[in-house]
C-alpha cells in the first residue's frame, strides 16, 4: 500500500481542521466547567476567611484562611515582646546588680527563655489556653499536637481566643508572656540564689502558678475571664496586670522572704545598661499591650497610644518625686519609673482612653516609688531589683484603676466613671485571688526546692560573686 505525497494545500487544510476541532473542544470544556461551577460554587470558591463573626462560638474556626494583616501584626508583636526579655530585661537588670553578678543575671534571663519555651511545647500552653475546667485547661495540645494547618492551601484551625490568626502565631505570642513573667521574678532574688535552684523553682512555678492563673484570667472557660460568659468574676486584664505583674511580683516577694537578705550590697554596675534595657522594654511593650488585641485594628491603636502616654507620665512623675525626696533625679530612677508606668497601664490598655492613661501613669509613678522605698523599708525584705515594688504594686494599681477608668466605647466594659462601680469590686477580687494563690503555691515550691537542693549560695560564693563561682566567667 502506498500513500501519495501530501501537497501544501492538503497540509494547510489538515492544520485548519485540527485547529477548528480544538476550538470546538475548548468551547465545550469551558461551557461544561461554567455549568459545574454554577452548580457547586461553594466547592470551588476556596476556603473561607477565619472568624467572620464577632462571637467566637459562631465564627469560622476550621479549615479557614487567616487574616494576613492580623497575622503580620502578631508576628511583629511576638518579636517585640521576646525582645523585652532578651535582651531588654537582661540588660535592665544586669545594669543594676554589682559587676561580679552581671553574668549570672543576664544568664538567668536567657536560660529562663529556653526553659519556658520547652515547657510551653510540652504542656503549659495547653494548660493555659485550651478549654478544660474553670481552673485549668486540658492537654489536647500537649507537645503541640493537633496544631492543624495545610500550608500549601493556606488554611488552618485557629485558637478560638484569636480566630483570625494561625494558632502557631498565637501560641508563640503568648509564649513570650510566659517567658517574661518568671524572668521578672529573678529581679527579687538577684545575687544570692543558686542557678540550679532557680531553674527548678521557675520550671515548677510555670506549671503550677503561671499556667493556672493565665487560664483563670485569659482562658476560654476561666472563672475570672472577662470574655467568658460563664465566669464567676469578670476581671478586666487586657495584657497581664494580674497574670504577669502581680503574679511575678508576689512570687518575688516570697523568694525574698525565704532566701533572706544579701550579705552585702553595693552600687549599680552600669546605669547605661539599665537605660538601654529600659528603652528596649518601652519599645517592646507596644507589642505586649497593642499586640494583646490579637488583631491590627482600632483597639490595638488605642492600646499603643495609652501605653506610651502612661509610660511617659509615670517616668516623669517618678523623676519629680525622687528629685523632691532625694535632691537629685537619677537615670536608674527615671528608667524604673518608666517600667512602673508600663506595668500599670498593662491591664488597662485595651479598656481606657488617653485621660485615664495619664491618671494611671501619675499614680504608678507615685505609688511604685513608695513601694520601692517606704514599703520595702517598712517591711524589711531585700528585694534586690524591686520586683515586688514595681510589678506587684504597679500591677495592683493598674488593675484597680482599670475598674475606675474603663470606657465602654473603647473596650466594651464601663468602669466607675461611667457608673459601673461593680467593676472595681471585680478588680479587687481578682487581685486578692491571684495574690493569695500565688503566695501560697510559690512558698510551697520554694520550700520544696530548698529541702532537696538548697536555694541559696554559700557565703563564700556570695562574697566572691556568682559569675565566677557558678559560671566560671567574669565581666571585664
Amino acid at each position: 500500500m502506498t500513500f501519495k505525497k501530501p501537497t501544501r494545500a492538503g497540509l494547510l487544510a489538515l492544520a485548519l481542521g485540527v485547529l477548528f476541532a480544538l476550538f470546538l473542544s475548548m468551547s465545550v470544556i469551558d461551557h461544561s466547567y461554567a455549568e459545574e461551577a454554577a452548580a457547586t460554587p461553594a466547592a470551588e470558591a476556596g476556603p473561607p476567611a477565619c472568624a467572620g463573626n464577632p462571637d467566637p462560638k459562631l465564627a469560622v474556626l476550621e479549615k479557614c484562611t487567616p487574616n494576613s494583616g492580623d497575622t503580620a501584626w502578631m508576628l511583629t508583636s511576638m518579636a517585640l515582646v521576646l525582645m523585652m526579655t532578651v535582651p531588654g530585661l537582661g540588660l535592665f537588670y544586669g545594669g543594676m546588680v554589682r559587676k561580679k553578678n552581671v553574668g549570672d543575671t543576664v544568664m538567668t534571663s536567657f536560660a529562663i527563655t529556653c526553659l519556658i519555651s520547652i515547657l510551653w511545647l510540652i504542656c503549659t500552653y495547653s494548660l493555659a489556653f485550651r478549654s478544660g475546667t474553670p481552673f485549668i485547661g486540658g492537654l489536647d495540645r500537649a507537645f503541640l499536637q493537633g496544631i492543624v494547618s495545610d500550608i500549601s492551601k493556606g488554611i488552618g484551625n485557629p485558637n478560638p481566643l484569636a480566630p483570625t490568626i494561625p494558632e502557631t502565631v498565637y501560641l508563640c505570642f503568648q509564649l513570650t508572656f510566659a517567658i517574661i513573667t518568671p524572668a521578672l521574678i529573678a529581679g527579687a532574688f538577684a545575687e544570692r540564689m543558686k542557678f540550679s535552684a532557680m531553674l527548678w523553682f521557675i520550671g515548677l512555678w510555670a506549671i503550677f502558678v503561671y499556667s493556672p492563673i493565665a487560664h483563670w484570667v485569659w482562658g476560654p472557660d476561666g472563672f475570672l475571664a472577662s470574655g467568658n460568659s460563664d465566669a464567676w468574676v469578670k476581671v478586666l486584664d487586657f495584657a497581664g496586670g494580674t497574670v504577669v505583674h502581680i503574679n511575678s511580683g508576689v512570687a518575688g516577694l516570697m523568694a525574698c522572704l525565704v532566701l533572706g537578705k544579701r550579705k552585702d550590697t553595693g552600687p549599680n554596675h552600669n546605669m547605661v545598661l539599665t537605660f538601654i534595657g529600659a528603652s528596649l522594654l518601652w519599645v517592646g511593650w507596644f507589642g505586649f499591650n497593642a499586640g494583646s488585641a490579637v488583631s491590627a485594628g482600632m483597639q490595638a491603636g488605642m492600646a499603643m497610644t495609652v501605653t506610651h502616654m502612661a509610660t511617659a507620665s509615670a517616668a516623669f512623675t517618678w523623676m519629680l518625686v525622687e528629685w523632691m525626696m532625694r535632691g537629685k533625679p537619677t537615670v536608674v530612677g527615671i528608667c524604673t519609673g518608666a517600667v512602673a508606668g508600663l506595668v500599670a497601664i498593662t491591664p488597662a490598655s485595651g479598656f481606657v482612653g488617653p485621660l485615664g492613661s495619664l491618671c494611671i501613669g501619675i499614680a504608678a509613678g507615685i505609688l511604685c516609688y513608695w513601694g520601692c522605698t517606704g514599703l520595702k523599708h517598712m517591711l524589711g525584705y531585700d528585694d534586690a531589683l524591686d520586683a515586688f515594688g514595681v510589678h506587684a504594686v504597679g500591677g495592683a494599681v493598674g488593675a484597680l484603676l482599670t475598674g475606675v477608668f474603663a470606657v465602654e466605647q473603647y473596650g466594651g466594659t464601663a468602669g466607675l466613671i461611667e457608673g459601673n462601680a461593680m467593676q472595681v469590686v471585680n478588680q479587687i477580687e481578682g487581685i486578692v485571688i491571684v495574690f493569695v494563690y500565688d503566695a501560697i503555691v510559690s512558698l510551697i515550691i520554694l520550700k520544696i526546692v530548698d529541702i532537696f537542693i538548697g536555694l541559696r549560695v554559700s557565703d563564700e560564693v556570695e562574697r566572691e560573686g556568682l559569675d565566677l563561682a557558678l559560671h566560671g566567667e567574669t565581666v571585664h
